[in-house]
């Protein structure tokens, strides 16, 4: 999520107060805290949908990417609306949007009806996230002051990766998963009143402007891109709405490039990956964070539709997983003052690769949460230490008077390698199960019968919908070979995560070497200046 702290460039709408407003801030941490929940919780109740809506195929990947697509896409244009006019107008309509969208949620009879209420709540996510710390940072007036309420934004972000898998797995254990979406309107309805009533206004309209060929072709482009990933498993990869989703995003993302660099105000500054330091951090920034996600992903998977684990203990490794960057942080905070953030990025990554490989390891039929605790632990702690550094790193590597538009392009990329982590994943793991449980279906010992009607659920629904249904059924007597694959299937899913982590992990450490530490010299003394 964005993590641009710039500075208002030009006069707010209403004067300046020496201290930032309490009820702004506690509107703008609420906000943040809310959008943080609504975008981690579902993927705590992956096997609550399997088991009440039935997707097929790639149906179950677009429930988490329905909600990511929006953020990732227009995170930033919603930051620009802010600055243009008035970030508490972004913050009434965010929250407005995400009552709108969890409730449709919440309400929804099938797979589609949540995959719209998953969009309309992402887009309320998108402009929440970055007007949220806009609205707190426009309010002070020092830097002492600026730093401390973004450490306390910082940590309700964190906050609400906690919250979200306990919000989901009780609620989920002991109601529905409607319960738990039901419970996120509530939040996000206390969440618009609070911006309505306590925030101050804002805005810094000055220099400012839309970039709305870039967001149209890069919408497109990235919506393409991901139809094509995610239905390639099922539709398969040659079928002709997957080779045409390809083409329009090659299509789309050129002439992305194109209004890029034919823009005043481009979305994405195009001319800073010419620094070849930059490309590398940025290249690192959605890898990584694919990485992360990517396991995340996995992980719901296997608790949930494999596994059939309940949504409280599957929440078990969500906190697992998100905890670390709460506890970490002023540990973070002090290594970052006193090395190189290249080694703290590379170490990060380096301790989620390690997570990864052991999480491979791991057998399919082990289904104790102690099991859970040094793989999953490693991979949360490696991404607190990578994702408070990678904007760091980032910035390093180009001239100080550079690091906004560095700071904000770095924060695109990281959502786009979030986006990117259930997509691939899951087109990797269900593509690989799928054959392996064919070929084991093939050269098994059951009847005729039950391989044809296994072979027909496997067409229909995919390896997962074979696991899901119930053994005694004609198609169930495969189910332990459709568990055997998925386990099997994800595992590599955990191993792809693993070496795009080592990967960013040696570029960090070695391909940044001397660009990163002589920037961060070159900006330590300009400040010195």
């Amino acid at each position: 999520m964005s993590t641009d702290t710039r500075p208002a460039t030009g006069p707010t709408t209403e004067a300046q107060t020496s201290r930032l407003p309490v009820g702004t801030l506690v509107a703008g941490c609420f906000a943040v805290l809310l959008a943080q929940i609504a975008l981690a919780m579902p993927a705590t109740l992956n096997g609550l949908f399997q088991e009440d809506l039935h997707p097929v195929g790639s149906q179950l990947t677009w429930i988490s990417d329905a909600f990511l697509l929006p953020v990732t896409v227009l995170e930033l244009t919603f930051g620009v609306l802010g600055d243009l006019f008035g970030r508490k107008r972004l913050l009434v309509g965010g929250g407005a949007l995400l009552v709108l969208g969890e409730a449709l949620a919440a309400a929804g009879n099938g797979i589609h009806m949540l995959w719209v209420g998953q969009a309309i709540a992402g887009l309320g996510a998108a402009a929440l996230f970055p007007t949220s710390l806009a609205v707190i940072a426009a309010g002070t007036h020092t830097a002492r002051d600026r730093a401390r309420t973004i450490a306390i934004w910082a940590a309700c972000l964190s906050g609400g990766g906690i919250v979200a898998p306990v919000l989901g797995g009780v609620t989920g254990n002991y109601g529905s998963w409607r319960w738990a979406f039901i419970v996120v309107t509530g939040l996000a309805v206390v969440s618009t009143l609070l911006s309505q009533f306590l925030a101050q206004n804002s805005s810094a309209p000055a220099g400012r402007s839309l970039d709305i060929m870039g967001q149209i072709t890069i919408g497109i482009g990235l919506f393409a891109l991901l139809y094509a990933v995610i239905q390639g498993p099922s539709d398969g990869w040659t079928a002709p709405p997957v080779i045409i989703a390809y083409v329009v995003a090659a299509v789309f993302i050129a002439l992305f490039v194109v209004a890029e660099l034919r823009s005043d105000s481009p979305l994405l500054r195009l001319d800073l990956f010419t620094n070849r330091a930059f490309a590398v951090a940025s290249f690192v920034a959605v890898v990584g964070m694919f990485s992360y996600l990517g396991t995340a992903y996995a992980t719901s998977i296997r608790l949930g539709p494999i596994q059939h684990q309940s949504p409280l203990r599957g929440s078990f490794a969500f906190v697992l997983l998100n905890v670390w960057t709460f506890l970490l942080l002023p540990v973070i905070a002090r290594l970052l003052e006193r090395v190189s953030p290249r080694w703290v990025l590379g170490g990060g990554l380096a301790l989620m690769a390690a997570g990864d490989f052991l999480a491979a390891a791991m057998p399919v039929h082990d289904t104790a949460l102690t099991s859970l605790i040094l793989p999953i632990g490693l991979v949360g702690a490696g991404f607190a230490f990578t994702v408070s550094s990678i904007t760091a790193t980032a910035v390093n590597t180009v001239p100080v008077h550079y690091a906004g538009m560095a700071s904000a392009s770095t924060s695109l990329l990281r959502d786009f390698g979030f986006t990117l982590g259930p997509a691939i994943i899951g087109a990797i793991a269900l593509s690989r199960a799928a054959n392996e449980f064919s070929a084991k279906l093939a050269t098994s010992n059951l009847s005729g019968d039950v391989k044809g009607a296994a072979a027909a659920v496997l067409k229909e629904g995919g390896p997962l919908a074979v696991n899901s249904v119930p053994p005694t059924s004609p198609p169930g007597q495969a189910s332990s070979l459709a568990f055997e694959a998925l386990g099997n299937g994800y595992a590599v899913g955990y191993i792809v995560c693993g070496v795009a982590a080592v990967v960013c992990c040696l570029l960090s450490v070695v391909a940044l070497r001397g660009d990163s530490d002589k920037e961060a010299t070159a900006g330590v003394s300009a400040d010195n200046r």
